[in-house]
């Protein structure tokens, strides 16, 4: 029955944990980018870091926890439009590759040593240089608190704090998401991803509508690019290609085009690769199968399960078929 319990415990924390609700808040944005508008966008990560770097490096400098968190938002704005105005009339295969170049731009320059003072280079930046702020932003006391299995600090980095910003962050976004699938606007970025030469016959500027996506998602990106470090540190690695790989993974597992399924990917996403890692560590051998080599085995048996939903059902656990921007036949 502990062990039972203990695994219960583990794989159900996931559900709630602020990687969840980072990689939620990304998927988010990526839908917006892919979901709604069509864009290829292969370098999500890009956003996640430069919205992690521009809230860690402000902070640093003494920055309060409100302008740390503009600059992050900001440094995502200004990404996407850089990256934007050279790519955004590029299409399909040239524009992912165009955005996965970027978003490796921004994690070599994290890591060169010509950068150590301000991004600490491939070492990163320790997560107790910046995460005062956000504790001290709590209205909770000090401490650990207990809420039926699961017991964290109050108000510490990886808390109950960070856990209920997180997801009131991941509620706010899916809302301002439903917002937009029902409005003008958003019907506009739907009929770009449909055929952008017939809104722009009916007089629509599409750039202008692109890069707009672009910079909302982005920003959502952004935002999770702060909830993935608040917990640890800064570190350009851990924010490097396969992440990219993990939000498409989210967002086609739940369903593009969709309010929620971003939302219900990221948690499927991270609860099986729990349970299949914590059930492995339980029952094969160390002598057979040491830990690290679990956990590999467990991202082998999540990826062919993706392939084979990726097969038999493309839209996704809550998609449409007929929302898809690309046929993946």
């Amino acid at each position: 029955m502990d062990t039972f319990e203990t695994l219960f415990t583990r794989v159900t924390a996931e559900i709630f944990s602020p990687i969840t609700a980072a990689y939620a808040l990304a998927a988010i944005g990526l839908n917006i980018h892919f979901g709604l508008t069509g864009l290829l966008n292969m370098g999500q990560a890009g956003f996640m870091l430069m919205g992690a770097y521009g809230f860690a490096i402000t902070t640093i400098a003494g920055w309060p926890l409100w302008a740390s968190v503009l600059a992050a938002v900001g440094s995502a704005v200004v990404f996407a439009v850089i990256l934007g105005i050279p790519t955004l009339k590029l299409r399909g295969d040239y524009l992912a590759i165009a955005t996965i170049a970027a978003a490796e731009i921004v994690r070599l320059v994290g890591r060169s040593t010509a950068l150590t003072d301000v991004t600490g280079a491939s070492n990163g930046l320790l997560g107790n240089a910046f995460k005062h702020t956000f504790i001290g932003a709590s209205p909770f006391g000090e401490g650990r608190l207990t809420i039926g299995l699961w017991t964290y600090a109050i108000s510490a980095s990886n808390s109950w704090w960070l856990r209920l910003v997180g997801w009131l962050l991941v509620a706010l976004a899916a809302l301002l998401v439903w917002r937009l699938v029902t409005s003008p606007w958003g019907r506009v970025l739907k009929g770009i991803r449909e055929d952008e030469d017939a809104v722009r016959s009916l007089g629509k500027n599409v750039f202008a509508y692109k890069m707009q996506a672009l910079i909302l998602g982005g920003v959502m990106g952004a935002l999770g690019g702060i909830i993935f470090v608040l917990p640890q540190a800064v570190q350009p690695d851990s924010l490097g290609r396969p992440v990219t790989f993990y939000v498409w993974t989210i967002l086609i597992l739940g369903g593009a085009a969709t309010v929620l399924g971003p939302v219900l990917g990221a948690v499927l996403f991270w609860v099986s690769l729990s349970l299949i890692t914590n059930v492995m560590e339980m029952v094969v051998p160390s002598s057979f199968m040491t830990d690290p080599q679990i956990e590999n085995f467990g991202w082998v048996i999540v990826g062919v399960t993706l392939m084979v939903l990726i097969i038999f059902r493309p839209q996704g656990i809550l998609g449409d078929r007929k929302e898809l921007a690309i046929d993946v036949r």
